[in-house]
């Protein structure tokens, strides 16, 4: 392990030192142009990022293909052992990158920003280790022959990322890229790109040059460039429905494959059995409160049987009026910031239209926070909404902010089609003592990350991915690997 950082350790010097630079071809590279990057929990500006052009980010491809040929030269499982030297190596700067991720998303550092950074490593520790399933098959075609299917990698892989978690969503991308033997180049959020530059340092100085790469700018000036760069044979994105949609028109003008998880509005079902203490921590820890509700996975449709409806509003809100709403940087705070004036705006929208709907309940739990250096337009209570018919904008759309629907119910089918009336389908829980119940709802449920009894993020080695316009392909196991970083090519030998 090494305990020797490689990076400044004061987070603003680190900062500093990606003040208008692309890392490319393991070299800082001024651009041209910059834009600002916020501290939303104050408005104050925190630095100077790079803001590149469509010629700065083909540059970036053309090193990136360059160095292509040689890694996949690399065997495998030395491809893997360079990735989790790599990671090893983020451990001794795991702290100064969660200063750098507070600072610039407004997400807590106890709460948010060190597990996150924790769990990133974890990825590229768990992905270094897989080199040695990139296996083809032999098939029994003709006794006389030999046929046989290997592996191979695609090329370069544009990885395009969002702002809510980069770190841990950039290594479900570019790890299984790196060790099936793909260079890359990341698109970091111009919201929040500096641990994510912090991370890609690390490892640039680990891979041959130019096997990583990492470039800043917005969407049009960059990330479209980047998909429609005819040398970028793979594209990965997360991130709204509406990128997506225009990330998968530019992958299909090449014909080239893409990996689109977007968003959610996940159903969360609270049966007359379950355990009443564990169902209110699992909507605080599902709807991602932590996180200011900024999570395509949020538990943000809570339906709860009629009989615990109740004693359940009464001990969440309790719970939720306990979280401390503050400066992402105290220790003492669970509760950061929403990312931006922009999506403020949009959630006070939704639940505005929910306070003008007649009948409509609307209740704001905790205290938002007080300071002079703090920019309180940012700081948004969790938020619940109660007695909203189901068509309802707040209730069909993901709203991406601490605001959840709650629904009483007592009629199993009727909750079954209530929690399937969306065109998204990314994640949804049940909560039950009952097998049978259990093995009835996740069949039927119409989402692709089931759980019972538990509201877990993205887990290393469990297959994650959504259904319908939550976007297409899976993410954080070696399934991922080879079906989304790898191609298959067919060998038939005939001697005879």
């Amino acid at each position: 392990m090494t305990d020797t950082p490689l990076l400044p350790q004061d987070p603003e010097a680190l900062i500093a030192s990606y003040a208008g630079v692309n890392l490319v071809g393991g070299e800082k590279r001024a651009t041209a142009a910059t834009l600002a990057v916020l501290n939303p929990a104050t408005g104050a500006e925190i630095g100077q990022a790079a803001a590149s052009s469509a010629e700065e980010t083909a540059a970036a491809v053309e090193v990136a293909a360059a160095a292509f040929p040689a890694w996949t030269q690399v065997p495998a499982r030395e491809r893997g052992k360079l990735v989790g030297a790599a990671a090893r190596a983020m451990t001794a700067e795991a702290e100064v990158i969660a200063q750098a991720l507070a600072r610039e998303t407004g997400k807590a550092i106890r709460t948010e920003c060190r597990g996150e950074v924790k769990t990133a490593i974890d990825i590229l520790e768990f992905y270094s280790g897989l080199g040695s399933e990139l296996k083809g098959e032999t098939v029994p075609f003709h006794p006389r022959s030999l046929t046989m299917t290997t592996r191979e990698p695609l090329g370069v892989v544009g990885a395009i990322l969002p702002w809510n978690v980069p770190l841990v969503l950039m290594m479900l991308k570019i790890a299984p890229a790196l060790v099936a033997g793909n260079t890359v180049v990341v698109k970091a959020s111009e919201e929040a790109p500096y641990a994510t530059y912090a991370m890609i340092e690390i490892l640039s100085r680990h891979l041959p040059a130019g096997v990583v790469n990492v470039i800043n700018g917005t969407g049009p000036a960059c990330g479209a460039p980047l998909c429609a760069h005819p040398k970028v044979a793979k594209i990965t994105f997360t991130g709204s429905e509406a990128v997506g949609q225009t990330v998968y028109e530019a992958a299909a003008k090449k014909i080239i494959p893409v990996s689109l998880e977007l968003g959610g509005k996940s159903p969360m079902i609270i049966c007359e059995d379950a355990d009443l203490d564990k169902t209110v921590a699992g909507a605080i820890s599902g709807m991602r409160f932590t996180r200011q509700g900024q999570s395509c996975t949020a538990a943000s449709r809570i339906y709860v049987h009629a009989s615990l409806m109740d004693a359940f509003m009464e001990k969440l809100t309790a719970e939720l009026d306990k979280l401390v709403i503050g400066d992402p940087m105290d220790e003492a705070t669970d509760v950061g910031t929403i990312i931006n004036a922009k999506q403020a705006k949009v959630i006070t929208d939704y639940v505005a239209q929910a306070e003008a709907t007649p009948g409509a309940k609307v209740i704001r739990c905790g205290t938002a926070p007080e300071g002079a250096d703090l920019a309180p337009e940012l700081f948004m209570q969790p938020t619940l909404l109660l007695d909203l018919p189901e068509d309802h904008p707040c209730v069909m759309n993901e709203i991406f902010g601490p605001v959840a629907f709650i629904a009483a119910w007592d009629d199993y089918e009727d909750v079954i089609a209530k929690a399937n009336a969306t065109h998204y389908g990314l994640a949804a829980s049940v909560w039950t003592k009952s097998l049978s119940v259990a093995l009835d709802s996740t069949a039927r449920l119409n989402a692709g990350y089931v759980q019972v009894n538990q509201n877990l993020t993205i887990q290393p080695n469990v297959s994650y991915g959504g259904f319908g316009r939550s976007g297409l392909g899976k993410e954080a196991s070696l399934e991922a690997m080879l079906a989304h970083f790898t191609r298959s090519k067919t060998i038939v030998m005939n001697f005879d």
